[in-house]
């Protein structure tokens, strides 16, 4: 029976270790769980707006979750951290800073929103594929104009801005 108690024991603790480390959210759209941080990726389960999720971890703009029995990647911007933009380090704040007010000198809020970060920067590199696929979707002006015509929209001519003039002064001291 002691042998059974002691890993039961530390599972346990392991349990709510994780469910500590967790930060609550909120599904603000409807939105699929995706195995890995990528839209081409197996769907695994969904998300309803309004549920309750809890934040497990963030990779560039995706979330990983765990919404009812269901565990997978959502998109940041799918989901409102409970406690996010406080002024804390975990996870939530960093999701809270790209999904509720906070503090415009923080830093994190520019990089929790763009999902990059200068370590993702620096691991970049030349994808030829993702490039070919970019190119794949390419329309000519020709393409673009019909669909344009389809849509019902029609080409309008804006005037350019003014020059840009001298500030005057507004102090008549500036000039003494």
């Amino acid at each position: 029976m002691k042998n059974f108690l002691i890993p039961a024991t530390a599972l346990m603790l392991c349990v709510s270790a994780a469910s500590a480390w967790a930060a609550p959210g909120t599904v603000l759209r409807n939105d699929k769980l995706y195995s890995q941080p990528s839209a081409t990726s197996k769907v695994t389960g969904s998300a309803v707006k309004g549920a309750s999720v809890n934040i497990l971890a963030k990779q560039g703009g995706w979330l990983r979750v765990t919404s009812g029995k269901s565990t997978g990647w959502i998109r940041l911007l799918s989901v409102r951290a409970g406690a996010g933009g406080a002024g804390g380090v975990g996870v939530g704040d960093v999701v809270g800073a790209a999904t509720t007010r906070s503090d415009p000198s923080r830093v994190v809020a520019v990089a929790g929103l763009r999902g990059l970060n200068e370590e993702d920067l620096k691991k970049a590199k030349f994808n030829p594929d993702e490039l070919a696929r970019l190119d794949a979707m390419s329309v000519s002006p020709a393409q673009a104009r019909s669909f344009a015509g389809q849509s019902g929209l029609a080409a309008v001519k804006v005037p350019a801005l003014p020059a840009p003039q001298p500030a005057q002064s507004s102090s008549p001291w500036e000039n003494n």
